[in-house]
C-alpha cells in the first residue's frame, strides 16, 4: 500500500469521522446497523479470541510459515538446554581435574599424585576445554568478525591460553598447570550464561502473530452470484468478496455494497468503529459489525496493510541500536587490560632476567586470571533477581539490553486506546427528561441488551454493574442511519443519534451536545414516540492509574506524549485530563514509527507504550517497547518489556527498577574486577624482588571471597 494511499484514506476516515462528530455536522452520526455511525471506542469483546487467532492465520506453506522469528525462539531454547547440559557435563569433569592438580593439592595440603596423572589431567582438561569451551570459541569467533570483543573473547582468551600453556607444562616445559583455573573458569561461566538466559527467555515472535491476524479463507462472489470460500491467498485485485456479521476482513478492498460499522482500533488504532459503505476502503484483519458488506479486491501480497505494517516491524527490529550489555563493556576492558598486561608482562621479564620460561609464566598468570571468575556471575545473577522482582511485580522483561538502558529514558510515549483507557465504553453523564434517571437507563440497558455493537456493550456492562432488571423487549429493530427500535413494556422505545432528531425536527438542547462532544464523548438519545427522554453520554473510560503514572513520570522530567491514531478532538481530551506534554493525534501505523523515529534522531533516549497492531512498529523502533498485557498478540511479542496487570503505573516500575539493577550491577562489576587491582600487579610480578608472588591459593581465595560477595550483593537488590 503506498504512504499516499494511506494517508487518503486516512484523512477520508477522519474526515468521516469528524463529519459524524462535530456537533454543527452530526446529521450522519447515526446507529447505523444498531450503532454504526456513532463514534465509539473499541469494544475488547469483539477482539479476536486467542482460540480463533490460532486457527484463523494466513493459508501459507508450512515452511514461509516458520519464520526467522520461530528460528529465533527455537534457537534461544535449544542454547539454554545447551548450556544447561553443558554446565553439567563440566562440572562433573572438574572434580577429577581439581583432585588431581597438582596446585590444589598443595593449598589443601595433600598429595595424590601417581604416574601418569598429569596424562589423565591433560585428557580430561582436553575434553572439558573443547566441550566446555565450545560456546565461548565460537562466541569469541562472532564476536572479533564483528570487531567489538566482548566477554566470550575475555573468556576464551583465559581459557585459551591456560589450555596451552598447561598443555606445554605436561609435554615440553617445566612449570605449574593451569588446568583447575581452566576447569573453574569455564564452569562458573557456563553457569551464569545458563542463569541468565533461563531467567529471561524473551524471543519474539511478531511477524509471526501479525500473520495470524489474517483469515484462512474468504468468502469470494463468483460471477453467477454463487458464493464460494476459497484460501486467501488465492484472492486477485478486483475479486468481490463477502464479509458477514461478525467476520474478520480477509483482505484490503474497497466497499461496492452493503453498510457495517468496523472496528479497525486492532488495525488503526482509531478507537470508535468506521462506518462502511459504498465507496470507502476496508483493511484485512480489520472486524466487521453487523452488517454485510460486500467489497472488491483492492490490493493483495506485499501491497496489503498488514504485510506494510509487518515490513515496518522486520526493518524496525533490524536498524533498532544493537545496545551492548553492561558486562561486555566491562569485559571488552579486560580483554584490552589482559592482551596489553600480559605482553608488558612478558616484554618486562625477558628484558629483566632473560629467563623465557619465567616470562611466559608471569604472562600466563596475568592473562589467565585478568577474567575474574565473578564476573560470569556478577550481572547473571543480578539478572536472575531482577527478573523474578519484576515478574512479583507484574513485568515481564524480554530484552535485558533495552531493559538496562531504561534508566536512561528522558521521554515516554503512550498510545490512547486500551493504553492510557481501558479500550471500553462507560456512561460520564445521564440527562432525564420527565422520568428518573433509573428509568431512562433502565429503558436503554433494555433495548441496548438485543444489540452487539460496542456502544451497546458498555451500557449493558453497566446495567449488569448495577443488577438492573431487564424489561421485556418485543418487536426490536435496528434503523439503518437511524439507531435502534423496541417496543419496551407497550412503549415504542428509540435509541438514536442526534442526527436523527433533526432530521425529525425534535427539539434538543444543542448547547449541551455540542459542550459534551467537544469533550470527546458519544451522546444518544432517547425517545418514547417523539417524546425525548433524555441521554447518556459515554466515553472511552481513562484508567485511573494513568494519571498518577503520568504525575510521577512529569515528577521525574520524564517527557510525556500521548502518540495515537484516533482523532484530535477526542486525543485533546483524553491527554489534557491526564495532563500529558505533548498530544499527537490521528497518526498512521508507519507515522507513528516515524514519529519515534524523529525522536529519537532529537536525542531523546525514548519508550513506546501501547497495545494494538498500530503500535508493533513504534513499539519495535522505540529504545524501550511496552506492550499492555492485555493488547494484541503482535504488540506483545514486539515489545522488549510487557505488563502482565496492563497497569500504567508499571511504566513508572520498569524504570526504578532498571535504575536499582544497574546500580547493583556496577557494584557487582566492582567486586567482581576488584580483586584484580591486586591480582594483577602481583602476578606480574612488580613486588617480585620483595618476595612477594601471587601463588594459587592466594588467587583461589581472591576469587572465591569476590564470587561469593557478588552472589550476596545481587540478592540485596530491591525497588520501593
Amino acid at each position: 500500500m503506498s504512504d499516499k494511499h494511506e494517508t487518503h484514506q486516512a484523512h477520508k476516515n477522519h474526515a468521516h469521522q469528524e463529519h459524524k462528530d462535530i456537533p454543527q455536522k452530526n446529521d450522519e452520526h447515526t446507529h447505523n446497523q444498531g450503532h454504526g455511525g456513532m463514534n465509539h471506542p473499541h469494544d475488547p469483546g469483539q477482539e479476536i479470541p486467542q482460540a480463533e487467532m490460532e486457527h484463523s492465520h494466513h493459508h501459507i506453506p508450512a515452511n514461509e510459515q516458520h519464520t526467522e522469528h520461530d528460528d529465533h525462539h527455537d534457537h534461544h531454547a535449544m542454547m539454554v538446554a545447551d548450556f544447561r547440559k553443558r554446565f553439567f557435563v563440566s562440572l562433573i569433569i572438574t572434580i577429577p581435574i581439581l583432585i588431581l592438580s597438582p596446585m590444589i593439592q598443595m593449598f589443601m595440603g595433600v598429595d595424590w599424585r601417581f604416574i601418569g596423572d598429569s596424562y589423565l589431567l591433560f585428557g580430561l582438561s582436553t575434553i572439558l576445554f573443547f566441550y566446555g569451551g565450545k560456546p565461548f570459541l565460537v562466541g569469541a569467533r562472532d564476536e572479533l568478525k564483528k570487531k567489538s570483543p566482548a566477554m566470550m573473547t575475555l573468556i576464551a582468551l583465559s581459557i585459551t591460553v591456560a589450555y596451552i600453556y598447561s598443555t606445554l607444562t605436561v609435554f615440553f616445559i617445566s612449570g605449574d598447570d593451569f588446568f583447575w583455573e581452566l576447569a573453574t573458569l569455564i564452569v562458573i561461566m557456563l553457569l551464569g550464561h545458563w542463569i541468565e538466559m533461563k531467567s529471561v527467555m524473551g524471543a519474539s515472535r511478531a511477524l509471526d502473530e501479525l500473520v495470524k491476524l489474517m483469515p484462512e479463507e474468504a468468502h469470494q462472489i463468483m460471477d453467477n452470484g454463487e458464493i464460494k470460500d476459497i484460501p486467501v491467498k488465492h484472492l486477485k485485485a478486483g475479486d468481490s468478496v463477502l464479509v458477514k456479521p461478525g467476520e474478520k476482513i480477509p483482505i484490503d478492498g474497497l466497499v461496492y455494497d452493503g453498510r457495517s460499522a468496523v472496528n479497525e482500533s486492532m488495525i488503526t488504532g482509531e478507537s470508535a468503529p468506521v462506518e462502511k459503505e459504498a465507496g470507502d476502503e476496508t483493511v484485512g484483519g480489520s472486524i466487521n459489525g453487523e452488517g454485510i458488506l460486500k467489497f472488491k479486491v483492492s490490493r493483495v501480497g506485499e501491497d496489503t496493510f498488514l504485510s506494510q505494517v509487518l515490513k515496518l516491524v522486520r526493518e524496525a527490529q533490524d536498524s533498532k541500536s544493537n545496545t551492548q550489555r553492561l558486562a561486555d563493556k566491562a569485559a571488552k576492558w579486560l580483554f584490552y587490560i589482559a592482551v596489553i598486561a600480559g605482553t608488558l608482562t612478558f616484554s618486562a621479564w625477558m628484558i629483566i632476567s632473560q629467563d623465557l620460561n619465567f616470562a611466559v609464566t608471569r604472562a600466563v598468570t596475568v592473562i589467565v586470571i585478568s577474567c575474574p571468575h565473578a564476573l560470569g556471575l556478577a550481572v547473571p545473577l543480578v539478572t536472575a533477581v531482577s527478573t523474578s522482582i519484576g515478574a512479583r511485580k507484574g513485568l515481564l522483561i524480554r530484552d535485558r539490553a533495552a531493559f538496562e538502558n531504561a534508566r536512561k529514558l528522558n521521554a515516554v510515549v503512550f498510545d490512547k486506546t486500551g493504553t492510557l483507557t481501558e479500550g471500553t465504553f462507560g456512561i460520564t453523564d445521564i440527562k432525564a427528561i420527565g422520568i428518573s434517571r433509573e428509568e431512562l437507563l433502565l429503558l436503554t440497558y433494555s433495548v441496548e441488551s438485543n444489540s452487539e455493537h460496542p456502544i451497546a456493550q458498555g451500557i449493558v456492562n453497566v446495567g449488569k454493574k448495577l443488577n438492573l432488571k431487564m424489561k421485556e423487549v418485543k418487536d426490536y429493530q435496528n434503523l439503518p442511519g437511524k439507531g435502534l427500535k423496541a417496543n419496551v413494556d407497550g412503549r415504542d422505545i428509540m435509541v438514536v443519534s442526534p442526527g436523527y432528531l433533526r432530521s425529525e425536527k425534535i427539539a434538543f438542547d444543542v448547547n449541551q451536545y455540542e459542550k459534551l462532544a467537544q469533550m470527546g464523548k458519544t451522546v444518544i438519545f432517547i425517545l418514547d414516540g417523539r417524546t425525548l427522554l433524555g441521554y447518556l453520554a459515554l466515553s472511552d473510560i481513562v484508567r485511573d492509574s494513568a494519571r498518577e503514572a503520568i504525575d510521577i513520570l512529569n515528577s521525574m522530567d520524564i517527557e510525556t506524549i500521548l502518540l495515537t491514531g484516533d482523532n484530535q478532538r477526542v486525543a485533546a481530551y483524553v491527554g489534557n485530563q491526564l495532563k500529558i506534554d505533548t498530544i499527537i493525534a490521528e497518526v498512521l501505523p508507519q507515522e507513528k514509527a516515524s514519529k519515534i523515529d524523529g525522536l529519537i534522531k532529537e536525542g531523546k533516549i525514548v519508550a513506546m507504550t501501547g497495545d494494538g497492531v498500530n503500535d508493533a512498529p513504534s513499539l519495535a523502533k522505540a529504545d524501550l517497547g511496552i506492550a499492555i498485557g492485555a493488547g494484541t498478540d503482535v504488540a506483545i511479542e514486539t515489545a522488549d518489556v510487557i505488563l502482565v496487570r496492563s497497569n500504567p503505573l508499571d511504566v513508572v516500575t520498569v524504570l526504578k527498577l532498571s535504575k536499582a539493577t544497574y546500580q547493583k550491577m556496577i557494584q557487582n562489576l566492582i567486586w567482581a574486577t576488584g580483586y584484580n587491582m591486586i591480582a594483577l600487579p602481583l602476578a606480574a610480578g612488580v613486588l617480585y624482588n620483595q618476595g612477594i608472588v601471587i601463588n594459587p591459593a592466594v588467587g583461589a581465595a581472591l576469587m572465591s571471597l569476590s564470587t561469593i560477595i557478588v552472589a550476596i550483593n545481587a540478592k540485596l537488590l530491591k525497588i520501593d
